[in-house]
């Protein structure tokens, strides 16, 4: 994984808004075709109402037209390892292969890198378009 990905993950987890769990938490998206897309988690008062970083950062790379995901970094302030939530997982894998990778990040750089198969084992699969 490249440095800027990591960098890019920890830059958006410095602008979250978490003033609820005090849990800030960056990701990153290096799609198919080397663009990066970050994103943060974002909390609302009515939880659980508020969303991920790593729905932040595919929304980005979607609405810059991108369709695949190639690798993904997560980073979370308090965590040394934060591997993207059950729900996150999915999302992620919608856009994934299984062999995209998904490296898990504390506030220094890369802990653990996993493929997206073993994050997510039993993904339901889908058609992808585009």
């Amino acid at each position: 994984m490249s440095r800027d990905l990591f960098e890019a993950a920890r830059t958006a987890m410095a602008r979250c808004h978490a003033p609820y769990s005090k849990f800030p938490v960056g990701a990153a998206i290096r799609d198919a075709d080397g663009r990066i897309h970050a994103g943060a988690n974002i909390e609302v008062i009515s939880f659980p109402e508020g969303w991920c970083a790593e729905t932040t950062a595919i929304s980005h790379m979607i609405m810059a037209g991108g369709h695949r995901i190639r690798e993904v970094a997560v980073v979370a302030e308090k965590l040394e390892l934060c591997p993207p939530c059950g729900g996150c997982r999915q999302r992620l894998a919608e856009f994934a292969d299984a062999d995209t990778l998904v490296h898990l990040c504390d506030a220094e750089g890369v802990r653990q890198t996993m493929r997206m198969d073993e994050l997510l084992p039993f993904a339901f699969e889908t058609e992808v378009i585009g």
